[in-house]
């Protein structure tokens, strides 16, 4: 596939900045928690590394998690939501009465977390939670609040940290934003 001209060379947070606010958040977590199991349930593909260091973060503050993934579909290759949420490939572990977080890299219209509680809500999770690494309220199209937000942004398309343009740029350690040329900022 070949992609539009595009630039990721503006860092919209660091790997400094994304380390310590993930560190908050897993305190705050953690103190929701008060040391009770937990089940991470993480929304593939973007999701994954943020999903890895709040993992490695609970487990530093005593707090027992299992982990598993579902994949959900609304993007495709593009840079704007389709708004339909397909699921793609469900979890394998049991949720019933069971507390739940739910770890997505963006809530951008909203329409996939709110598939994805209600999902997990169909299977038995007695309470879920949703943690964001980025919060777009500007592209809200299904009202949303996560309970834990990594931080706001605008209405920008951004990559790294395991966001993605077209299933590139996800290893990079911070956040950047992708210029088109001739496009608006």
């Amino acid at each position: 596939m070949t992609l539009a001209p595009h630039d990721v060379s503006e860092v919209v947070f660091s790997r400094a900045q994304i380390a310590t606010r993930v560190e908050a958040l897993v305190d705050a977590i953690a103190a929701d928690r008060g040391g009770e199991p937990l089940v991470l349930i993480g929304i593939l593909r973007g999701s994954f590394i943020f999903l890895a260091d709040l993992l490695r973060g609970l487990y530093r503050h005593g707090v027992p998690a299992v982990v598993d993934f579902l994949t959900l579909e609304s993007y495709g290759n593009g840079t704007a939501s389709s708004g339909r949420v397909r699921l793609a490939k469900d979890f394998e572990i049991d949720v019933d009465g069971q507390d739940v977080l739910l770890v997505d890299d963006i809530l951008d219209s909203g329409r996939t977390l709110s598939f994805a509680v209600a999902h997990l809500r169909e299977r038995g999770a007695a309470r879920v939670r949703t943690c964001v690494l980025l919060d777009k309220p500007a592209r809200r199209a299904v009202p949303f609040s996560p309970d834990y937000r990594g931080f706001e942004i605008d209405d920008t398309f951004v990559v790294g940290y395991g966001l993605d343009y077209a299933g590139r740029y996800r290893e990079l350690p911070h956040i950047a934003r992708v210029a088109f040329p001739g496009s608006a900022p």
